[in-house]
């Protein structure tokens, strides 16, 4: 039990009864990389955690602790409801980082390449190539590599060249035997090039693309001796500074001059290849600080991070994913849903009868979302299309049938959002795409990103028009469809689809709608519908009455709604709470939340939807919808949570939490002092909530679509950049 568990009056207070936003992110970046060191997962499955960790970590870097920065440099004096100023945010950040970036370290070093290599899997020296394995490095070197480098020297006419954001860079040594001076170069390994070179006739062996470079610096410098070459990284503020006070005359514009701007953001983080001589360390952080905006807080000793020797552990995503069954999970295949299986029946004619709840990546994404709109794209009576599109595939079914439909006249609207964070260039590219086919293209209402998921259909039917509606937790996106946990409702309820018209009308038009008839919008709304929600919980225990939440969610932040749910615990409501991610709230804290409980589930999956239940005096709600509990969801995004009312399919709802609740695997419960402990399972049976998923999935039969979209999850993986833009945007 945490010694913070004890009654300590102190947690009553503010700012002690909440945990900090950072500092709980990088805890949860920590059970990503725990999964790296769980001997219980394939080997390649470990590499991947811990590529999706440092590419995590990167993220943090580029946009929270760049903010913290920003924040010390513009003496910023508001803190956050803990307390803790920006300064001291990062000092606590820095030592937390420092003891994970050791820990990542040593599972790389120390435990996955030394295993790997027992498969054959290696990542190799040049020195132990034959001569050969050199000759053909030589060859490939020469054809490939040597005609896209530009060695860049510094010196006082050459001055410090601009260094990319997340670019490995090799810090090059020189000496003029001639004049016998010292120089210094940077060579830039291209992105264009693969990172790791394939040794010839070696399978799954490869050397890094730096130390092939670094092998032929004598190419680049002729006449020169190459004293030494040493491998550093920096990384860049790379958020956009969209104001909220003034709306602009053209958001693609200025979207578009923002993410061009972004690539010479102010330098955060430094990092070194380990044994990079003191000086030629200490010549970097000097040239780097003189390249440097002045209005920004300087780059010193301690944001240089000595990151082993090798940097961009991100870049091992492409190793884990090579063909080698026994070293990763089993292949799995997605189910179609009962009610879609019979081919003479329409995707329409099944909602009509009733709504459909629908699981994914367990259930098909290609099955159910996509065939809802290319059936609607192709339909003679479909009047009209409208969709809410924040992150999805630019080259994928849903804009392949967008634009069909357009094509074929049908009316198609798209709320494009362009403030997708990392998403900015991709969304701006396929929504000229859409405007060139004849889309409707809107980008919002100023000053709030539009996130929630909607697809409203509008069809012809022989009793008069229907609308057809999906509302989601995910993105419209096929690819993180796979991997992904969401949840997505169908359905032609009169009330929802005028409310899912209202909201279209609100981010295509001028309308202020703010009153709903079932769903519940952000940010007009959201927050108080949910403490009232939890307010009513409480006044039926305080009644006597049982009383429960259950609540999952990516995020918890917000202030007022983690002191509702502390009312609620002290009025004897019985509170689960299912975070992925960020926890703010001190869970198990004896008359403030003992009776709150704190569960992260990291898996083969991210965690991704949002679903809440209230027992309401035995007559429960379930609500879903694309909203996490925080500031930035309730009062600067369009957000819509929708009402499960179709009680049957309650039952699956309830199964999915508690199969969520009682997982031993890879549940992590959190204590009052902030930190998480795994479950075990000791005597008990291991339950694992994704495989869980999966065999109810697996148990059922399957057709042709659901086996060939099954096949697709088995082996892809979402980029990393898709996955840590979800975490920060």
């Amino acid at each position: 039990m945490s010694t913070l568990q004890a009654a300590d009056p102190m947690l009553h207070t503010q700012p002690a009864r909440f945990l900090n936003r950072e500092l709980s992110w990088l805890e949860f970046n920590a059970r990503v990389l725990a999964e790296a060191f769980d001997e219980r997962n394939p080997l390649l499955e470990r590499l991947k955690f811990l590529a999706i960790f440092s590419s995590n970590l990167d993220e943090f870097y580029m946009v929270r602790v760049a903010g913290l920065r920003r924040q010390v440099s513009a003496r910023v004096q508001q803190t956050p409801p803990d307390g803790l100023t920006a300064r001291e945010q990062l000092e606590r950040v820095e030592r937390r980082v420092a003891e994970l970036l050791s820990l990542a370290g040593t599972c790389l070093h120390e435990q996955l390449l030394p295993a790997l290599a027992t498969h054959g899997v290696r990542l190799l020296a040049i020195a132990e190539l034959s001569a050969p394995e050199r000759e053909q490095l030589d060859a490939f070197f020469e054809r490939n590599v040597y005609p896209v480098l530009t060695p860049l020297a510094v010196d006082p006419g050459h001055p410090f060249p601009y260094i990319s954001n997340l670019s490995i860079s090799l810090a090059v040594e020189l000496r003029d035997p001639e004049r016998g001076t010292d120089h210094f170069a940077r060579v830039k390994v291209p992105k264009s090039l693969p990172r790791w070179v394939p040794v010839e006739g070696r399978p799954h062996q490869f050397v890094p693309m730096e130390a092939v470079i670094g092998s032929h610096l004598g190419r680049l410098f002729p006449g020169m001796q190459v004293v030494g070459w040493h491998t550093f990284r920096i990384t860049r503020y790379s958020d956009l500074d969209v104001s909220n006070t003034e709306e602009p005359e053209d958001l693609l514009a200025m979207i578009e001059e923002q993410v061009f701007q972004r690539r010479f953001g102010e330098v955060v983080r430094l990092e070194v290849q380990t044994g990079m001589p003191s000086e030629l360390r200490a010549l970097l952080l000097e040239e780097l600080r003189e390249s440097e905006d002045p209005e920004f807080e300087q780059l010193g000793e301690r944001e240089v991070y000595e990151a082993g020797p090798l940097l961009d552990l991100g870049e091992l995503l492409s190793l884990s994913s090579r063909d080698l069954p026994e070293l990763r999970d089993p292949p799995f295949q997605a189910a179609v849903p009962q009610e879609l299986r019979d081919a003479e029946r329409s995707i329409f004619d099944v909602i009509r009868e009733r709504d459909l709840l629908v699981h994914h990546p367990f259930e098909s994404f290609g099955a159910t979302v996509e065939q809802f709109i290319e059936a609607a794209s192709r339909d003679d009576n479909t009047l009209a299309i409208k969709m809410t599109l924040y992150r999805t595939s630019a080259d994928g079914a849903i804009v392949r049938a967008l634009t069909q439909a357009a094509q074929r006249g049908i009316q198609v609207a798209v709320l494009v959002e362009l403030q997708a964070r990392f998403e900015e260039t991709n969304n701006i590219n396929f929504a000229r795409e859409l405007e060139s086919f004849g889309v409707h293209v809107a980008y919002g209402v100023p000053g709030l990103k539009t996130h929630a998921k909607l697809a409203l259909v509008v069809r012809r039917e022989p009793d008069g028009f229907h609308r057809y509606v999906h509302l989601g937790t995910g993105n419209y996106n096929s690819r993180t469809a796979r991997v992904y946990t969401d949840m997505g409702l169908f359905t032609c309820s009169d009330a929802i689809g005028a409310d899912v018209s209202d909201i279209f009308n609100m981010l295509t038009g001028f309308s202020r709608q703010r009153v709903y008839r079932k769903l519940v919008v952000a940010p007009s709304g959201l927050r108080n519908r949910m403490i009232q929600l939890i307010d009513r919980e409480a006044e039926h225990a305080r009644s006597g009455q049982p009383a429960r939440i259950i609540a999952k969610m990516n995020a918890l932040v917000d202030a007022d709604t983690i002191d509702a749910l502390y009312r609620a615990s002290e009025a004897g409501v019985e509170i689960d709470l299912i975070v992925r991610g960020i926890c703010c709230l001190r869970p198990q804290v004896p008359g403030l939340s003992e009776n709150i409980r704190v569960t992260s589930v990291v898996g083969r999956y991210l965690e991704h939807s949002r679903i809440c239940f209230f027992a309401n005096d035995g007559a429960g709600e379930y609500y879903m919808g694309s909203a996490d509990w925080m500031p930035r969801n309730f009062d600067r995004r369009v957000e819509a949570v929708v009402p499960i009312e179709d009680v049957r399919w309650h039952a699956k709802l309830s199964a999915v939490l508690e199969t969520y609740l009682t997982d031993n695997r890879n549940a992590w419960e959190l204590t009052a002092d902030g930190q998480y402990v795994q479950r075990t399972p000791e005597d008990a049976r291991e339950q694992a909530a994704h495989r869980a998923f999966q065999r109810d999935a697996w148990a059922q039969p399957r057709d042709a679509a659901g086996l060939r979209d099954g096949m697709m999850a088995s082996r892809e993986i979402a980029v990393p950049r898709e996955l840590r833009a979800e975490l920060f945007g």
